[in-house]
């Protein structure tokens, strides 16, 4: 590797990824890693979010082991006040 961080060519299949979401990896239905999205691209261009339907780039902060056929799950977690 060239010291360039890998990016995750993705398809967004439900909901929506923002660019402060964490993930996780999922690897023949096992968790491998979870981290924080770093970088989230349409094209060339940073973006806040992308929806389903599209296609997008993401790195993740500490992850670069990418496999085809991974599935990663972006979340955000919410304090609510009971």
């Amino acid at each position: 590797m060239d010291g360039k961080p890998a990016i995750a060519g993705s398809h967004v299949l439900d909901g929506r990824i923002t660019r402060n979401a964490t993930c996780r990896v999922l690897r023949d239905s096992k968790e491998i890693a979870q981290s924080r999205i770093e970088a989230l691209k349409r094209f060339k261009d940073d973006v806040r979010e992308v929806t389903h339907g599209y296609d997008c780039g993401i790195t993740l902060a500490d992850f670069s082991d990418f496999h085809e056929g991974d599935i990663l799950e972006a979340f955000t977690m919410e304090q609510q006040n009971a």
